[in-house]
């Protein structure tokens, strides 16, 4: 009898890959091939119907603001692309905040600056909100109804573990977990490591690097 190929479902978290690869490697969303990435993922394995599943936090034009007009212009054709090769996306909000932070010793250059009068400066910070819950749902969703004998899980978000755990023991799944090496060659403190708590409770591991990801870079120029 003809061995059944082994299905596979792949949960990407966009904010999360952004920041732990795309940034490192000083390149946008559309500038990265998900659809040849996946490809690379899948390894010969069936990708089922609906099987790539992209969660992201979606950008909101604010007015008079040129760059987050162009973020969403950016996000926009992103979508689109994911969209024609059949990627199930998955948004949430993103919730902007204003954060106060205390000039003190904690701040480099804290003296100069409180001599300038300057005791505190206020920052805007943007954080996705829900994206951990759609994915870890979707997780278990899919080993319920029998959808992937093995998920390949691309993000180091802690708060997967939960899921992680539950598909593994009470479901039987393979949790594939994708983890990344990359050096930061701007701030050496900020490298890309892979989570060990994934390590630990995946069955399987693959640790990429700065020359695995280059490849799925779409401009030669960004090659160089």
């Amino acid at each position: 009898m003809e061995n059944k190929k082994e299905r596979i479902q792949i949960f990407i978290d966009g904010g999360n890959f952004y920041h732990l690869v795309l940034k490192k490697l000083g390149i946008r969303e559309d500038d990265f091939s998900l659809e040849d990435f996946a490809v690379f993922l899948a390894n010969g394995r069936e990708i089922v119907n609906m099987g790539k599943r992209f969660y992201v936090g979606t950008v909101r034009e604010q007015v008079g603001n040129k760059r987050s007009i162009d973020a969403m212009s950016r996000q926009t054709k992103l979508f689109a692309t994911l969209k024609s090769n059949r990627w199930d996306i998955k948004t949430s909000k993103l919730r902007t905040r204003i954060e106060k932070i205390r000039i003190d010793s904690r701040v480099v250059n804290h003296e100069e600056l409180r001599r300038k009068g300057i005791s505190e400066i206020e920052i805007r910070t943007t954080r996705e909100k829900g994206i951990d819950v759609k994915l870890a749902t979707d997780l278990v969703v899919g080993a319920v109804d029998d959808r992937y004998d093995t998920a390949i899980i691309v993000s180091s978000d802690s708060d997967l573990m939960p899921a992680i755990d539950w598909v593994r023991k009470k479901r039987n799944r393979k949790i594939e977990y994708i983890g990344f090496s990359i050096i930061n060659k701007k701030d050496n403190s900020n490298n890309t490591r892979p989570l060990q708590t994934m390590i630990t409770y995946s069955d399987i591991q693959r640790i990429l690097t700065e020359s695995d990801m280059r490849k799925f870079i779409k401009t030669q120029e960004k090659l160089l």
